[in-house]
């Protein structure tokens, strides 16, 4: 009961950031979550034996986020907005890793302690950017959809699995996944994709639709592994606690991380340009 009541606030609390907030609202929305999600994966990086900087990361993400997202609001025709973040990701970043090489500890885990932090910044930050990124440059429909549109796999995945599953997809990462549901996920998620899309895009062929559902629903897939990857290394269940019977931030946006630049970028130079 826990975890349907707080399933249910979030998506009304998404529901309406998406629906109502302007794109500088989505804005700040993301750079929360950026913050959020910058601490939980600092976590899962000290539990590897690469520690990071907490604060440190949450500045970089968000500043990473915030890179990716204000052209789009600046206009993309326009003055970069994003040029100032821009540096301010790097100059931090840096200035890490050259904090890494005067402490002067080598080790296997070396490169681990460098590059986690950069890692870090962009898998969460970048992502979240983009999202921002599509409301302002396509509208809340487009962005709306992404979100709709890994729901709806994520469904179909469920009660795949459920009904038709027996192979698993990926036993060492994800044990309850199976083929079978990824397949019906894949199959609904892309077709119901593609009927939203009717009408939340400018015309666009059926292909396209299509095509766009299908890689959204298998990067999502790809996203929310790459996640349990990282968790089951650590040795946790879920990337925090902020969500009764959810996990955490990361627990809750993993598919769209490795989805939503993808998605920005077919928008941004296929549907759009029609």
């Amino acid at each position: 009961m826990t975890r349907l009541l707080s399933g249910v606030v979030l998506l009304l609390l998404v529901g309406a950031v998406g629906v109502f907030a302007p794109p500088a609202g989505v804005l700040a929305v993301a750079l929360l979550f950026a913050a959020i999600g910058a601490t939980e994966y600092a976590a899962l990086s000290g539990a590897l034996g690469a520690p990071v900087s907490s604060p440190v990361l949450a500045v970089a993400t968000v500043a990473a986020c915030a890179a990716t997202a204000l052209p789009a609001l600046g206009g993309l025709s326009g003055p970069a907005a994003g040029d100032l973040a821009l540096p301010v990701v790097l100059a931090i970043l840096l200035a890490y890793g050259v904090g890494a090489v005067r402490r002067g500890q080598v080790g296997a885990d070396s490169l681990a302690r460098v590059a986690s932090p950069v890692f870090g910044a962009l898998y969460v930050g970048a992502p979240l950017g983009a999202i921002v990124a599509i409301r302002a440059i396509a509208g809340r429909d487009p962005m709306l959809l992404l979100v709709i549109g890994v729901i709806i796999s994520d469904t179909a995945q469920y009660y795949s699995g459920r009904l038709f599953g027996r192979r698993p997809l990926a036993p060492v990462l994800s044990p309850k996944k199976t083929i079978e549901g990824a397949i019906g996920g894949l199959v609904v998620g892309a077709i119901g994709f593609a009927a939203i899309a009717q009408w939340w895009w400018p015309p666009t062929p059926l292909p396209v639709r299509m095509a766009t559902g299908a890689v959204i629903v298998v990067l999502g897939i790809c996203g929310d592994l790459s996640e349990s990857m990282i968790k089951r290394a650590a040795g946790v269940k879920d990337s925090g606690a902020l969500i009764p019977g959810h996990g955490g931030v990361l627990d809750r946006i993993d598919a769209q991380l490795f989805a939503a630049p993808v998605y920005y970028v077919i928008i941004r130079y296929l549907v759009l340009p029609s």
